[in-house]
């Protein structure tokens, strides 16, 4: 009778143990991904504004790392500040459009957008060496868009979706 309840006692405490592992786990799991979290308008804003501040920074340091690169003076050169621009650009009509719709979830195709360019410049930095820190900006450009893409549900930068 003690045997029993001994093997009783320890299976339920293994079923307990097993059974709280897999909830932190889980938890752990949504809170790291960021997606499926609804967030507020407000909180929304707040990555938007970083996004548009690290862009910014970004697009300064990348214009002086080109004209210190090989890519200097070249058509090159030219198309990939232009994407930065076009980036900056679509960052602050992101966030105009925002300011100006009632709902957060209304500025889909613009984040889309931002994304497409984002990935553009994402590919070239991965192929050119342009100094620690435009890298350095580039990889809090990256993960800022990467956190308002997990809020839009959209795939991250450097994803095969983006042309």
């Amino acid at each position: 009778m003690r045997k029993n309840l001994l093997k009783a006692l320890v299976g339920f405490a293994a079923v307990v143990m097993i059974l709280g592992l897999a909830d932190v786990s889980f938890g752990q799991r949504n809170r790291r991904e960021g997606r499926g979290q609804m967030k507020t308008k407000a909180q929304v804003k707040v990555i938007i504004n970083r996004v548009e501040d690290r862009v910014d920074n970004f697009k300064s340091n990348y214009d002086k790392s080109l004209d210190r690169s090989r890519l200097n003076g070249s058509s090159r050169e030219d198309w990939l500040m232009k994407r930065a621009k076009d980036l900056e650009s679509a960052t602050d009509e992101l966030s105009r459009e925002f300011d100006r719709r009632d709902s957060w979830s209304e500025n889909k195709e613009e984040v889309r957008r931002c994304l497409n360019i984002a990935t553009d410049i994402d590919r070239n930095m991965r192929n050119y060496n342009f100094g620690a820190t435009t890298e350095s900006n580039w990889a809090k450009v990256r993960y800022e868009l990467n956190t308002l893409a997990d809020v839009y549900n959209l795939a991250r930068v450097g994803s095969s979706v983006y042309k």
